[in-house]
Parts: structure tokens; C-alpha cells; sequence
């Protein structure tokens, strides 16, 4: 009897101490969302290298969230300051009593996750993405400038709605930047101007970007018509290696000068590209594409799905959160689409529309879209170099956006 007592105790011990009755149904309904979206992410190849680590950061602390807890400190009753319990700790002296500091370590992804809380990866982030562009696509054809700036439209949009709504000026503008479909960007903007909007702003900005493929060609194709999204567009002129070189020294000159607040983001963003086009630090290249970029890509992307626990994201705030990214998203390919119209126009029928899609900042995934949608109308028409303009356009935009945000909100 005594042995069945004892299995009967340590089996309800090892069920208290499961998560089976600690978890919630909003926990177990983020485990199915964290599912769904590495399904996306393995079967669909949606930006696996972002979705798959986001994906599994949310199914884990769903699981256990305690991986994402903060540390703090138990304030432990002495009998005095030499008491032999205390030894090794900080002493307190507390309304004449005396405490020892018993302190407890937070979980693994809370310390991984300072680094986006305190704004340092997203900047580490676009030194990866500088080393990896090539703005030549946008230096041959200026212009582009235009169709990059009109996709961030859909920010300011959203920004006077989510004001309307009930937001404060701040929150709304770390939301409306969600519309630039750039996740370290909205990151870096809500660390600064909304820390406690990080997490759900974090996993639409960053779901979105993944999801480019489904929300963008319905937009797109309801905006064109066949025969513009059929449109063979020229061939872009070689750039020269001095302009390449010349271009990330100018444009930081004047992003700086013109808008500090965006300068960490730009500068980084220069800074790699600089260091592709020199050819003279082939090694450093290399290792902030590769090496520096996958590890902040990991750290970034469970630290970012770890933010939505089922308790915390759930809520009608959060939801309406998610929403009004999504309908900044939609904007700004739409304002972007529209503005390749208009050029499509005053081109006499040489620009494509569809490459205006490509405006928001999800490099180079929205310019892969622009360049299938057209291929499904015209197999013959190749739109990823005329797409990768605006589509780098929409980097440098969105961040000066958010230099604009914070300049006028902080």
C-alpha cells in the first residue's frame, strides 16, 4: 500500500509539474498557428530562413513559457547579517528587518531577446542585407525612387487610422511601420517610439514579409490590367563600379545630414554595402552576409515568435494590432501598383506596373512576386532586375520613414 501511495504521489508530483494544467487554450491555440506556419515554411518555402525560426520560437514558449522569463530577486528573512544562510549574497536592511537577495536567472530567450528589445540587430541585420544588395537596378534607373517612396505610403495611411482608433501617436507610428514589410525596421521604430507593442509588431511585420506571395498578386492583378502586366520593359544600363562605390557614401551623407534618427539603419545598411562594392574586404563581406547574418537571423527570428505567447497576443488590442499591419501591408503594394500605373502612363507604355509591387522592402522576396505575376501573363518577360530597383528603393524608404516617425513622435 505504501509503495501505491508513493507512485500514486510522485505520478500527481510529475503532472503538477507538466504544462498540462498550467497551459492555457489561448496557449494551445498558438501552438496551431506556430504549425500552421512552419507548414508554410517547409512545404511552401515561404521565407523559411525567417518563418521556420519565428514559427518554433511561438510553438516553444507556448509550451514553456517560462523560456521567456525575466529574472528577479526573493527577498529572503535573516536573522542577522552574519547568519550563515546569507553567505555569497547581497544583505538588506528593510524597515529593521534584515534580507538576504536570493536571486533567479531569467529564461534563454529573454537574455537573446535584449537584442532586439534594446534595438541592436535589426542595424546588425541590414550591415547583412547591404553586403548582399546590389543597388545597380536603382542607380540605371532613378526613378524607381518614386515607385519606393509611394509603397510607403500605406504607412502614414495607417498611422491616421490607428490614431482614429484609439491608439496613442506613438503606438500608431511603431503600427503604421509595419507597411514597409520591413521587420528590422519595425522592430528598431517600436523599441524606440512603443517597447510594449514589441511583440505583436514584431511577429506581423516579419509574418508578412513571409507571406508576400499570397497577399501581394490578388492586390496586383486587381489593379492591372493583362495588357499592362504583359509589358517588356528594356533592358537597364550598365553602372559603372565608381557609382556603385559613390552611391552608399552619398546617400548616407544625406540621410544623416537630413534625418538623424535614421542613420543607425541606413548607415548600417551603407556600411555593407560599401564593403560589397570596394572589393577590398572580401572576408568582412563574406562574414556579415553569411556567418553574422544567419546567427542574427536565428536569434532575431525565436526571440521575435517567443513574443507571442497565447495569454499576451490573443487580445482584441493584439488582433487589431495584426489587422492594421495587414492593411498597411495591403496600402503600400497598392500605392505602389498605382504609381507604376501612373508611370506606365507617362511612359507611353513602357513601364510595368507591376514592378511598383515591389516597393515595399521585402528584398528581394516582393521582387520574385512582381517578376512571376508578369511571367504568368508574358513567359518571355523578365521583371527582376526593373523590380530590384524599387525593391531597394523600398529599403532605404522605409527607413527614412521611420527617421520621419521618430523624428516627429519621440
Amino acid at each position: 500500500m505504501d509503495i501505491w501511495n508513493g507512485f500514486v504521489e510522485a505520478l500527481k508530483g510529475l503532472v503538477e509539474q507538466s504544462g498540462i494544467l498550467s497551459l492555457s487554450w489561448q496557449n494551445y491555440v498558438m501552438m496551431a498557428v506556430a504549425c500552421f506556419l512552419m507548414f508554410l515554411a517547409i512545404k511552401k518555402q515561404y521565407e523559411p530562413l525567417l518563418l521556420l525560426p519565428i514559427a518554433f520560437g511561438m510553438l516553444l514558449v507556448n509550451l514553456y513559457p517560462d523560456i521567456m522569463g525575466a529574472p528577479h530577486i526573493n527577498l529572503v528573512e535573516i536573522s542577522s547579517a552574519t547568519d550563515p544562510a546569507a553567505a555569497g549574497h547581497v544583505v538588506r536592511e528593510i524597515g529593521g528587518k534584515i534580507f538576504y537577495e536570493d536571486p533567479t536567472y531569467g529564461g534563454l530567450l529573454y537574455y537573446l531577446y535584449q537584442g532586439v528589445k534594446l534595438g541592436i540587430y535589426p542595424p546588425l541585420i541590414f550591415l547583412g542585407i547591404g553586403c548582399m544588395t546590389d543597388f545597380g537596378p536603382l542607380i540605371a534607373n532613378p526613378k524607381s525612387f518614386i515607385l519606393g517612396a509611394a509603397a510607403q505610403i500605406g504607412i502614414f495611411i495607417t498611422f491616421i487610422g490607428a490614431i482614429l482608433l484609439g491608439f496613442t501617436q506613438a503606438q500608431a507610428g511603431a503600427i503604421g511601420i509595419i507597411g514597409g514589410a520591413d521587420g528590422p525596421t519595425a522592430i528598431y521604430v517600436t523599441s524606440k517610439l512603443a517597447p510594449e507593442l514589441l511583440g505583436p509588431i514584431a511577429v506581423a511585420a516579419y509574418s508578412y514579409m513571409a507571406l508576400v506571395p499570397i497577399i501581394q498578386p490578388p492586390i496586383m492583378k486587381l489593379l492591372t490590367t493583362k495588357k499592362e502586366r504583359s509589358v517588356v520593359m528594356a533592358q537597364l544600363r550598365p553602372v559603372s563600379k565608381l557609382e556603385k562605390i559613390m552611391f552608399p557614401i552619398i546617400v548616407v551623407i544625406i540621410c544623416a545630414i537630413a534625418l538623424p534618427s535614421a542613420a543607425p539603419l541606413v548607415g548600417m545598411l551603407m556600411l555593407g554595402n560599401i564593403f560589397k562594392e570596394s572589393g577590398v574586404v572580401e572576408r568582412i563581406s563574406k562574414t556579415a552576409q553569411n556567418e553574422l547574418m544567419n546567427i542574427i537571423t536565428i536569434f532575431l527570428g525565436v526571440t521575435v515568435g517567443a513574443t507571442a505567447t497565447g495569454t499576451v497576443f490573443l487580445t482584441p488590442k493584439t488582433l487589431g494590432i495584426i489587422a492594421l499591419g495587414l492593411f498597411a501591408f495591403c496600402m503600400g503594394t497598392a500605392f505602389g501598383v498605382l504609381f507604376g500605373k501612373i508611370m506606365y502612363k507617362l511612359s507611353g507604355g513602357k513601364v510595368n506596373p507591376l514592378i511598383g509591387s515591389a516597393g515595399v522592402s521585402a528584398v528581394p522576396m516582393a521582387a520574385r512576386v512582381a517578376n512571376k505575376v508578369g511571367q504568368e501573363e508574358n513567359p518571355g518577360n523578365f521583371l527582376l532586375m526593373h523590380a530590384m530597383g524599387p525593391n531597394v528603393a523600398g529599403v532605404i524608404g522605409s527607413a527614412v520613414a521611420a527617421g520621419v516617425l521618430m523624428s516627429i513622435l519621440s
